[in-house]
C-alpha cells in the first residue's frame, strides 16, 4: 500500500495562506518604521512598554512579560537589557520570590509610550482597521484567536473572553 502523499492546498487555502504570509511578512516593517524614525524603537521593544504601560502598577515578572509579547525569555532578556540602558525600564529581583525577576516602566518609558502610542495607532488604523468593516473585524478576532490555539493554547490572548 502506498503512502498517501501530501494534502495540498485548494486554490482558495492557497489565495488565503498568500495573502496571510504577504501580510504578516509586510506588515511588522510597516509597523515598525515610524517607530524607529519617531525614537529609534523597534516594533517589539515598543510591545514590551506598551505591555508594562498596561500593567496596573506598571512592573510584571518577566515570564508574564515574555507571554504577552509572545518572545523567547531570552528574547525578551536582551530587549529588557537594551531598554534599561536606555533608562525606559528596569529589572529587580522579585521581592517575594528570588527566583522571579521583574521589569517596571520607567517614568522616562511611560512618557515615551504615551508620546509614541497615537502614532503608533494611527499607523494600525491606516494600515489594517481602515481597510476592513466591522464583519471583517470580528472576523479577523475569531480567525486569530483559532490560529493562536493551533500555535499556543495556552497563550495569554486566549485567557480573556472572545468580544
Amino acid at each position: 500500500m502506498s503512502e498517501p502523499g501530501p494534502r495540498w492546498l485548494s486554490a482558495d487555502e492557497r489565495a488565503a495562506w498568500l495573502a496571510l504570509l504577504s501580510t504578516t511578512t509586510l506588515l511588522p516593517g510597516a509597523l515598525e518604521a515610524p517607530l524607529q524614525q519617531a525614537a529609534k524603537l523597534s516594533l517589539f521593544d515598543y510591545n514590551v512598554l506598551a505591555m508594562l504601560s498596561e500593567a496596573s502598577t506598571g512592573t510584571l515578572p518577566m515570564s508574564e512579560l515574555a507571554a504577552r509579547t509572545s518572545a523567547s525569555l531570552s528574547r525578551l532578556s536582551h530587549v529588557a537589557k537594551k531598554l534599561q540602558a536606555r533608562g525606559l525600564v528596569e529589572r529587580a529581583t522579585h521581592a517575594d520570590d528570588a527566583r522571579v525577576t521583574s521589569t517596571t516602566i520607567t517614568d522616562s518609558g511611560l512618557s515615551l509610550i504615551r508620546e509614541l502610542a497615537p502614532l503608533h495607532m494611527e499607523t494600525v488604523r491606516g494600515l489594517v482597521f481602515d481597510q476592513l468593516d466591522e464583519e471583517d473585524v470580528a472576523d479577523l478576532a475569531r480567525i486569530g484567536r483559532k490560529l493562536m490555539r493551533g500555535l499556543d493554547a495556552n497563550h495569554w490572548i486566549l485567557r480573556t473572553p472572545a468580544p
